[in-house]
C-alpha cells in the first residue's frame, strides 16, 4: 500500500474515486474532463487552476505506481483512465462504501469533522448519523495500517478534525499556527456547505433528466 503520495496525486485519485460513484455514466474519465473535476469548486479544498499537462503528468506518477490504469475503446478516440486505488483485484486495499466516501473526502478536501463528513459523504455513502460516521473514523485509526488520524481539537470546537495518512504524518504543528492565524472562518465554511447543498441538488436533477431524455430517446 503507497502511503507517500503527494497532494496532487490523492486530487486526481480521489477525483476518480468520486466520478465513479456519482456519475457512473461518464467513468472512465477524459484527462479534460479529469482536469476539470481537479479543478472544480464545489466540494474541493483547496480550489485549483491546474492545466491538461500537469494533471497528465501526475497520471504518469500514478501509473508508475500502479494506481491508475489508461484504457481506449468506450466509443472514444481518446484516452481514459480509471483508478486501482482499492477495491479491485490489482490493491490490496479494500474499503466499505463508507469508508471509500470518507477517504474521498479528505483527499478532495482535506482534514474534517465527523460532523462535516456525515453531510459531505453524502452522494458517495450513507451515515445514519454522526456517531456512525465516528465509528468508521476509528476503525480507519486502528487498522494495521492507519489510515486517519485525529487532528488536536480547534479552539471553541465541539469535534476535532481527522486527516488522511496518505502522504506521510500530517504536521500537526502547521495546523494549529494556521488555526491561531485566524485562518478558519466559520461562516464562510457555512455559506460554502449550504452552496456546495444546491449544487448537488442541482446535479441531482440534471441526471434525472439526462436519464428520462435517454429513455424517451
Amino acid at each position: 500500500m503507497d502511503m507517500d503520495l503527494s497532494a496532487l496525486q490523492t486530487r486526481v485519485i480521489g477525483c476518480l474515486i468520486e466520478k465513479e460513484v456519482t456519475t457512473p455514466d461518464q467513468y472512465p474519465l477524459t484527462l479534460n474532463s479529469l482536469t476539470t473535476a481537479c479543478n472544480q469548486k464545489s466540494n474541493r479544498d483547496p480550489v485549483l487552476a491546474l492545466s491538461d499537462t500537469q494533471v497528465h503528468d501526475v497520471l504518469d506518477e500514478l501509473k508508475k505506481k500502479h494506481l491508475i490504469r489508461e484504457e481506449e475503446g468506450f466509443g472514444s478516440r481518446v484516452p481514459k483512465y480509471k483508478h486501482r486505488f482499492c477495491n479491485t483485484e490489482f490493491s490490496e486495499l479494500q474499503l466499505s462504501e463508507q469508508e471509500l466516501g470518507i477517504l474521498c473526502t479528505l483527499f478532495l478536501r482535506g482534514p474534517q469533522t465527523p460532523g462535516e463528513l456525515r453531510s459531505r459523504t453524502n452522494r458517495l455513502c450513507h451515515f445514519t448519523d454522526v456517531h456512525e460516521t465516528e465509528t468508521v473514523l476509528q476503525r480507519l485509526s486502528e487498522r494495521s495500517t492507519p489510515l486517519v488520524m485525529r487532528l488536536p481539537r480547534e479552539p471553541g470546537k465541539r469535534e476535532s478534525r481527522y486527516a488522511h495518512l496518505f502522504s506521510g504524518e500530517v504536521d500537526v504543528s502547521l495546523d494549529v499556527t494556521s488555526l491561531e492565524a485566524g485562518e478558519h472562518n466559520p461562516v464562510k465554511s457555512d455559506y460554502v456547505d449550504a452552496l456546495e447543498q444546491r449544487v448537488s441538488e442541482l446535479e441531482r436533477i440534471v441526471s434525472d433528466l439526462q436519464a428520462r431524455l435517454t429513455s424517451l430517446e
